[in-house]
């Protein structure tokens, strides 16, 4: 006999809740071989990010990767932890808090902000059953990754699919595929930028580094390439960028196969010969600090770089919980939950039909290919 979760207490006439799953990649539980093996695991066993022949990346992963790559990572992640823990936890576990501070204030009824992981803790099925026993019957899903693509987007609607095939009663459900070109993201993290500048001085050249999937995910239909070069070409435009001034690169590459190109340590190491003594680098696709910001961009970057004949590198921080990314944040909440009974009337019509302009404007300045 199949079992379904469900309340067996339910009281009917309980009042629904509207309810928000933040969701972003994930951590190792500690900054040890045996947690980032664990973590690596279920990461690099995801179909969605290795799309080779299952027998085959077994043999690889659990041969091979697993028995090396644990305790050379869990190296990096020691450099990048602190006393609370993973500093994407961390962060992530502040948005989740200010999130629910700016909805508590735009929501007109009940609305409940959980946060889960796509890979380790707290996992998504944690998240969703939080909201379940919270009371929430409308769900809007998050996943903090602006750009998207099957690697990250995708793969949290297939596990926020497996958990919720197992439920009872299923929620109404609404899902954000990506943000990208959303005005108020374009905006926070231009303003990041600009605030950088202010107070550390700037740069000659800027570089948005994405992170890379392998090319031949785009050349089977992934959008996600486009998408970075759209929120580059958005941002250059916020900043007032001539096209000497930026470019966009990808980093965090694994394996031996073509992934997105330029490659940011190859770009770093060429920068000095065309005359580049100093470069800020900020990473657009990434909504809090971690280990590849932190650790690969802001540290390893600098290797090649200086090795080339530059001067001097900076990274400039993700949005985090900075205010005006948390405002962007429950704008989007606030466009994908219209209709629901909790949501203020003070987020009306009007502003819809500005949202709306806004985004025909930026569909026309952004219609060159990428």
């Amino acid at each position: 006999m199949t079992g379904y979760i469900g309340e067996s207490a339910y009281r009917h006439g309980a009042e629904a809740r509207a309810g928000v799953l933040l969701v972003n990649l994930g951590t190792p539980d500690a900054p040890t071989p045996r947690a980032v093996r664990r973590y690596l695991a279920e990461f690099l066993w995801d179909p969605r990010v290795i799309e080779w022949p299952r027998p085959l990346w077994w043999l690889i992963l659990h041969g091979v990767i697993l028995r090396i790559r644990p305790a050379r990572s869990a190296k990096l992640y020691g450099k990048v932890w602190t006393e609370q823990g993973s500093p994407l936890l961390v962060i992530s576990r502040r948005q989740a808090h200010a999130l629910q501070q700016e909805l508590n204030q735009r929501f007109s009824g009940p609305v409940e902000v959980a946060l889960a992981m796509r890979y380790g803790n707290p996992s998504i099925a944690r998240g969703l059953n939080e909201l379940r026993r919270q009371g929430v019957r409308r769900l809007l899903v998050l996943p903090l990754y602006p750009q998207y693509s099957a690697t990250t987007t995708g793969s949290t609607f297939d596990a926020l699919a497996r958990e919720l095939r197992t439920w009872r009663w299923l929620p109404e459900l609404r899902f954000v595929s990506h943000y990208a070109d959303d005005t108020g993201y374009i905006d926070a993290t231009a303003t990041r930028i600009r605030q950088y500048w202010e107070s550390h001085g700037r740069g000659e050249h800027l570089l948005f580094s994405f992170h890379g999937i392998p090319k031949r995910y785009l050349l089977s239909g992934d959008p996600y390439h486009c998408e970075c070069h759209q929120t580059a070409r958005l941002l250059a435009q916020a900043l007032n960028l001539s096209d000497g001034e930026w470019q966009v690169c990808f980093q965090s590459r694994f394996g031996q196969e073509e992934w997105l190109q330029p490659y940011t340590d190859e770009v770093l190491s060429k920068l000095p010969g065309r005359g580049v003594r100093s470069v800020d680098i900020h990473c657009p696709g990434f909504a809090a600090d971690c280990l590849e910001t932190l650790e690969e961009i802001a540290g390893q970057s600098r290797e090649p770089f200086i090795a080339a004949g530059g001067e001097r590198l900076s990274y400039i921080p993700a949005l985090n919980d900075m205010p005006e990314h948390m405002r962007a944040l429950s704008d989007i909440v606030m466009r994908h939950t219209q209709g629901w009974p909790e949501v203020s009337a003070d987020w009306n019509q009007a502003e819809v039909a500005q949202a709306s302009e806004d985004a025909r404007r930026r569909a026309e300045a952004m219609s060159a290919r990428c």
